[in-house]
């Protein structure tokens, strides 16, 4: 489970963050199930999980980057000391019952400072720290019988040494690698038709989870009844030797791809995906890897999760992954969103705890700071949805009703002006 991720000077963020997703008042109980981030358009939401997002592609790809190419961070623009400040990016994480904590330091050159610890026994325990291209184990890692010098000489200035450490078995380093390869999902929110394709291909190579998914489509009330993986032909319409042509060039020469036909009415009609609702086409897509999450305990960051989706089926979401019975894996569901009803929801299951609940907002710098509603100690009777929006949580837009006004009101003396001149 992830238990907090730390950042600094990462596009709209230059001081460094932290989102905590421990419990406030209880630090034994294991990591929240629902983390929300909530603020105005603009102010950084998207951009605390897009450090997020960093992270992982930096630990997965970094060994590929080219050499001498330099680190494609994104520091904050705002300042111009931000260029020559490093940018760097820590997470907390329980895995097995061990808790790791794993970070580095990167400026637009290479990899300043990077470590790896563990907690085995509540005690701290070095497995490995690296400063510029000089890397140091701790004492109670294994010797590495010559293979410190090979490491070091295998990982360039600007990848991470996670990212050569799993690729050469480092037993010890796995384990964090491993998570933010395949437990840490991002999830996308669309209402691209590209959906279908995703949910097919789940189905494809999870067919016991296709009642799972009926089941959530019904129950969403979407008129759904049901629904068909169907092979749909990628060069319908061409003339054999056009398929044949572009045939040479086609992905591993695939002719077909599967996708998903929802099924409506008594009458059990098939609709295409450019029929069906945005919203429809946002639950669907959302699905598989809710599912998945659910199934393996796994971490899902959704950025704009009420994307075309009702208030009531974002409070559904969220309950599932609230609930012991439907989530007794310990999966965790972050995300963005502005749908405040998850703030005093008419069920208490399907809205957010106090300690789930955090705000952005931008300083006079135009940076974002980021801070949890639990900073306001909120009484239990407060109607939170109430307070936020009228901006004692800050996180809301400074919307000047009088200067909406006044640039109609002056859009208009100018084309009047206008019309007087032609």
């Amino acid at each position: 489970m992830l238990r907090s991720f730390r950042l600094g000077n990462h596009r709209s963020i230059w001081g460094e963050q932290e989102l905590l997703l421990m419990p406030a008042y209880d630090k034994d109980r294991p990591a929240l199930p629902v983390t929300a981030i909530y603020g105005a358009n603009a102010a950084g939401k998207s951009n605390v999980l897009d450090g997020l997002r960093f992270m992982q592609r930096a630990v997965r790809e970094s060994y590929g980057w080219e050499p001498g190419r330099g680190v494609p961070r994104q520091p904050f623009r705002l300042d111009s000391a931000a260029t020559r400040e490093p940018s760097t990016f820590v997470i907390e994480v329980q895995l097995e019952g061990i808790r790791y904590t794993y970070g580095f330091s990167v400026d637009g050159e290479r990899v300043l400072e990077e470590w790896l610890l563990s907690y085995p026994h509540k005690r701290s325990r070095v497995i490995f720290e690296r400063t510029l291209d000089e890397i140091k184990f701790g004492s109670t890692v294994p010797a590495q019988r010559g293979r410190t010098e090979i490491l070091e000489e295998l990982t360039r200035s600007n990848a991470l040494f996670l990212s050569v450490a799993a690729r050469t078995n480092f037993e010890l380093a796995l384990p964090v690698y491993e998570w933010f390869s395949s437990r840490l999902v991002f999830a996308e929110v669309s209402v691209r038709s590209n959906s279908f394709r995703r949910a097919a291909e789940f189905l494809v190579s999870e067919p016991g989870r296709t009642s799972e998914m009926v089941g959530l489509l019904r129950a969403a009330d979407l008129g759904v009844r049901d629904l068909a993986v169907v092979e749909v032909d990628l060069f319908a319409g061409y003339s054999p030797e056009e398929r044949r042509r572009i045939m040479q060039y086609a992905e591993r020469g695939k002719e077909k791809n599967s996708e998903i036909r929802l099924v409506h009415g008594k009458s059990g009609v098939a609709f295409e995906p450019n029929e069906e609702s945005a919203g429809t086409r946002v639950w669907l897509g959302l699905l598989p890897s809710v599912l998945a999450a659910l199934a393996d305990g796994s971490q899902l960051v959704v950025d704009e999760i009420d994307t075309s989706l009702h208030p009531g089926l974002t409070q559904r979401l969220v309950a599932l992954f609230r609930s012991p019975s439907t989530n007794s894996g310990g999966a965790q569901l972050i995300f963005t969103t502005h749908d405040t009803t998850l703030l005093d929801p008419p069920l208490a299951e399907e809205g957010l705890g106090r300690d789930e609940v955090w705000f952005v907002n931008k300083d006079g710098r135009g940076a974002t700071d980021l801070y949890p509603l639990t900073d306001f100690t909120p009484r239990k009777e407060s109607n939170l949805e109430r307070r936020y929006l009228s901006g004692r949580y800050g996180g809301v837009p400074e919307v000047d009703e009088q200067d909406f006004r006044s640039v109609l009101k002056n859009v208009d003396l100018v084309e009047a002006g206008n019309d007087g001149i032609a």
